[in-house]
């Protein structure tokens, strides 16, 4: 039998940000009604929700491209939505839409990105050849961009937006149609930043990404946020307590107070219940007096599908 591999609320650390009542409207279209959570210096912060639920406009507000019609954003304690010189220096956002120089090589791109934000001389020859050494692309250096594959480009792209050394990283759905092994490179760059206390705000819809890279989450849906804290105890709190029985030969689950449901999975059932040790306590003597044949007997690991159905009373559409 397996303990619940939850993950650990992390240590209480400083706030970096804090958005609190953002709201924003396309005419007659509500993007953001009322967005509000914090997020801890050094942590992976995921925004989860479907295409269309506000993260994007979420995203862009914290980066300075888009105004919001109330509300408040503090970085560092600055409000950026009134004193965009905090953005400039220490935010780097990278848009679901690669934005790179075709025509130009993978350090020309790097080289021109790092310049805008100020950057010259010998310091920036270092910190290109540092963000082609992690990116993994230090041998394409001298290569055009328009060679590269998709998931090169966005290593690339996240790259540019490191080279001023932002306190906050803003990545919108970094993955999307991207090869495997970029999306493991990037997945070692976010963690890598995150150890170097780097905040990174992790934007996707993509619920496995966010169980494996983030400490904390909030879950978004129609403009507004539905839940938000550290992963362990968003999963607790709205995750569904559940053990997994298999039984040889069981065509039906004895009826007990501690089942609050009984349902068919696989070759197996999915009970539910409010007191897990005490339901399986139970399970095990009764499969001793029954002589059941018990072929796996465990404590489901409660998941962000899970809870984001829980939260939204729906399954994540894309």
């Amino acid at each position: 039998m397996n303990q619940m591999d939850l993950k650990n609320p992390q240590p209480n650390r400083e706030t970096l940000l804090e958005v609190d009542h953002l709201r924003k409207t396309f005419g007659k279209l509500e993007a953001l009604k009322n967005v509000t959570f914090s997020v801890n210096t050094g942590s992976c912060f995921g925004l989860l929700g479907p295409n269309g639920a506000g993260k994007s406009t979420t995203m862009k507000i914290l980066a300075g491209i888009l105004s919001a019609d109330s509300g408040s954003a503090r970085l560092l304690g600055k409000n950026v939505l009134l004193d965009k010189s905090v953005v400039a220096k220490n935010v780097g956002y990278v848009p679901q839409e690669i934005t790179l120089y075709e025509e130009f090589t993978a350090l020309e791109n790097l080289t021109f990105f790092g310049e805008l934000y100020g950057v010259k001389g010998r310091e920036l020859r270092k910190r290109t050849e540092k963000v082609l050494e992690d990116t993994g692309l230090a041998e394409r250096a001298r290569d055009k961009v328009k060679t590269f594959s998709g998931g090169m480009k966005r290593r690339i792209n996240i790259g540019c937006a490191l080279l001023h050394r932002p306190r906050l990283l803003i990545l919108d759905e970094p993955t999307v149609g991207i090869d495997p092994q970029s999306r493991n490179r990037i997945f070692e760059m976010i963690r890598k930043l995150t150890e170097e206390g780097v905040t990174v705000i992790y934007s996707t819809h993509y619920m496995e990404e966010v169980e494996q890279l983030c400490d904390e989450a909030a879950i978004i849906d129609h403009g507004e946020v539905m839940a938000h804290g550290p992963l362990g105890e968003l999963l607790e709190r709205y995750g569904r307590k559940a053990v997994y029985l298999e039984v040889t030969g069981l065509k039906e689950i004895p009826q007990h107070p501690l089942i609050k449901a009984a349902n068919r999975e696989g070759i197996g059932w999915i009970l539910e219940s409010e007191n897990l040790p005490e339901l399986m306590q139970w399970l095990l003597s009764v499969a001793s007096n029954q002589r059941w044949e018990v072929k796996q007997l465990d404590i489901v690991r409660p998941s962000l599908e899970q809870v984001f159905l829980t939260v939204t009373g729906t399954a994540l559409r894309d």
